[in-house]
């Protein structure tokens, strides 16, 4: 992996964390996953070690579950 993940799931919550992740880790340092659009990365995202989002998947592979939003089960609905 080059670069960060932040997995979420498109509420206010999640948009708000972004946008606090980008300011911090800067916009070309991590991708932007928002799972409502993208169901096709779910698989991806519990593969890496979500158990819900918002979440940060660090380039070592550790998983940072942030400001809790939504399961991934409420993701997967």
């Amino acid at each position: 992996m080059t670069k960060a993940i932040f997995y979420h799931a498109g509420c206010p919550v999640c948009i708000s964390a972004e946008h606090d992740v980008i300011s911090l880790i800067g916009e070309e340092k991590v991708e932007i996953v928002n799972l409502a659009t993208a169901k096709h990365r779910i698989d991806e995202a519990e593969a890496a070690g979500l158990k819900s989002v918002p979440a940060l998947v660090l380039k070592n592979g550790n998983v940072l579950h942030l400001n809790f939003g939504a399961s991934m089960e409420d993701v997967k609905a």
